[in-house]
């Protein structure tokens, strides 16, 4: 899939790098795909031949804005400041059912430990405080029946968490019963079966659109946006959704 491909430069300085990391690639080599052999953190390095340092992380399933620094120092910085949560992140993402116009999700999750990554791990942590605000863009009303009801309701939604826990968005998104359309994970099988064979859709419909971020020398505010790619495009021609990035 990843054979030969070029990854989106959206930014670069001579100290930062972002790319548009597109859904299904992982940012770095994990157990938890241990026959992967594609990451985003190998191609960027080859592709401007030099090292690189990622300061956060997407989901494999997630696409969108993903920032790495070009040395240690930099890194370093820059991870203090997400640290310290004073950077600003927007997702874009299409959910199950109607949701309220706007909302705040305070639900604390329990860490999640992977199976083969934290497989020698016995420590259970308590829950971390963890927040999602969100507002609603847009609706459609399908003509396809999933499960006991002869048409499907989505929503179009934008997602701004506050804290950064591991898969928050899915989690919460699924904790108010809507649940995100191609999650295999949190999200509900008929829906997503639905998608594939209606819509020819297959990945997670989740997509980080924009990161606000401070420059870790010169203090400015940089605005970091990621373009929607082509099964994005093709749902929101199918629901008829003007969305501009």
């Amino acid at each position: 899939m990843f054979e030969n491909y070029e990854l989106e430069i959206i930014y670069q300085d001579e100290y930062l790098v972002a790319i548009n990391k597109p859904s299904g690639l992982l940012v770095h080599k994990s157990m938890i795909d241990r026959y992967e052999i594609y990451f985003a953190m190998k191609m960027l390095r080859d592709q401007i031949n030099q090292w690189v340092y990622p300061i956060h992380r997407l989901d494999k399933p997630t696409s969108g804005v993903l920032l790495f620094a070009l040395d240690k120092e930099t890194a370093k910085i820059m991870s203090e400041q997400f640290k310290a949560r004073d950077t600003k992140k927007t997702y874009i993402a299409v959910v199950r059912g109607y949701t309220p116009e706007s909302g705040i999700i305070e639900h604390a999750l329990s860490e999640k430990l992977d199976k083969i990554a934290d497989k020698d791990s016995s420590t259970c942590k308590e829950p971390q405080e963890a927040t999602t605000e969100y507002k609603r863009l847009d609706t459609v009303e399908v003509d396809f029946a999933v499960g006991k009801y002869e048409r499907s309701r989505y929503s179009l939604v934008e997602l701004y968490p506050q804290t950064g826990r591991k898969h928050q968005l899915r989690r919460h998104m699924k904790h108010i019963s809507h649940h995100m359309l191609g999650d295999t994970k949190y999200g509900r099988g008929e829906h997503n079966k639905m998608i594939r064979r209606e819509y020819d859709c297959h990945r997670l419909l989740l997509h980080a659109i924009s990161l606000h971020v401070r420059h870790p020398y010169s203090g400015d505010m940089l605005i970091l946006k990621a373009k929607l790619d082509a099964t994005f495009h093709r749902m929101f021609n199918f629901f008829k959704w003007n969305y501009k990035v």
